[in-house]
């Protein structure tokens, strides 16, 4: 598979592992953030732990924007579905994401709601276009990555007039949370392991580029090192952010030159820029309210708004106590620190969104067999 495997070459990752372990310092502890949940995954697929030395720790972040979702917004997309004019299209992983009290989408839907999985924003279109007749709401979910393709299915219904087609907004931006996660009182006042870099996300820095990280390094001092999904990725991003520590550095580095350009990808933002507005704040679950870290419709488009058109007022929900979500979207725990892990919380009977989303850490764990050295561990 050329260009694929050619990053997954097994000598080149032990060349890399080799590099990492002469480099990091035996009187240094390395704790690495990797951002994105599909960083986590790919580091349990391909084992990339085990290559690590014993001092170069990899921090799982919130980068899995179905887990970040609170349970509030579940709530208020069940409390929009059970209307009986409205159909609600949504993606896959949102079905099973539990919200309050045990609900779910997909509880809604096999009590008569018209909800519907699809693949993309054009779905939502053809289901508009299908029925002139429905109110057809849009569950727009995702980083900085997706909402570009949301933008261009609003410019789309403009055009053709698509007057039942509206949208439930729930974009949120990366950059945000990384300063929440360093600069929060609460998280600095937790006692914990402080970071000391991050591997940063790969396909949202396609659209807004590096250069937004570049604040964040310098205020807090932190290293952060853009790095693609493969093993050989990876490892060289672990390799580079070890140096920058090691120098005393702090700097922005692009590992994943070949997707990723400084600037971003200047027609998706100014796309983007045209439709929809910074919130003032939005709910991340596991890390609270975030200042500027949501986006909303601009009011040009309020007619695609589905929280005006439908009067949808915010909710204020609680977590599931038992459940650890929060604390390892922080970082603060692991997936196999919560008690609920592998016992009452499984893929077929989710309790947190991390096991729901298909780039959750729970389900990574789960996925690739990690759990199961720790479960003997425990019962030894």
């Amino acid at each position: 598979m050329k260009y694929a495997e050619e990053f997954r070459d097994r000598t080149i990752a032990q060349g890399l592992a080799r590099a990492i372990a002469a480099q990091a310092s035996p009187q240094k502890t390395y704790r690495f953030m990797e951002f994105c949940g599909g960083h986590t995954h790919a580091i349990f697929r391909y084992g990339l732990e085990d290559l690590l030395p014993a001092n170069v720790h990899m921090i799982h972040g919130p980068g899995c924007p179905v887990c970040v979702l609170p349970a509030s917004r579940i709530d208020m997309a069940i409390g929009l579905a059970e209307r009986p004019e409205v159909t609600l299209c949504i993606y896959g992983d949102l079905m099973r994401l539990p919200g309050s009290q045990g609900q779910s989408l997909l509880r809604a839907k096999a009590l008569g709601a018209d909800i519907r999985m699809v693949y993309s924003t054009l779905d939502a279109i053809g289901s508009a276009e299908q029925a002139p007749n429905r109110e057809v709401v849009f569950f727009a979910i995702g980083f900085e990555t997706t909402t570009p393709a949301t933008a261009v299915m609003i410019r789309i219904a403009e055009k053709k007039r698509l007057k039942g087609l509206s949208v439930f907004c729930n974009h949120v931006l990366t950059p945000p949370a990384m300063h929440s996660i360093l600069g929060s009182p609460d998280m600095r006042n937790a006692g914990l392991p402080e970071i000391g870099g991050f591997i940063g996300p790969a396909h949202v820095s396609t659209i807004i580029g590096t250069q937004p990280y570049e604040c964040l390094a310098e205020e807090f001092g932190k290293p952060i090192v853009i790095a693609g999904f493969e093993p050989l990725d990876l490892m060289q991003a672990v390799l580079m952010l070890v140096r920058q520590v090691n120098d005393g550095r702090y700097e922005v580095e692009n590992q994943y030159s070949r997707a990723v350009k400084r600037a971003g990808n200047q027609r998706a933002r100014e796309e983007v820029s045209d439709i929809f507005e910074v919130r003032d704040q939005f709910e991340w679950r596991g890390l609270g309210f975030i200042p500027n870290s949501g986006l909303k419709l601009k009011k040009a488009y309020a007619q695609f708004d589905a929280e005006a058109r439908f009067a949808i007022h915010e909710l204020r929900v609680a977590d599931n106590p038992a459940c650890d979500c929060g604390a390892i979207l922080r970082g603060e725990r692991r997936p196999v620190d919560c008690k609920l892990f592998g016992n009452v919380c499984t893929p077929r009977t989710p309790i947190g969104s991390c096991m729901v989303s298909s780039e959750g850490a729970c389900a990574a764990y789960w996925k690739y067999g990690r759990h199961r050295a720790y479960q003997v561990m425990r019962a030894s």
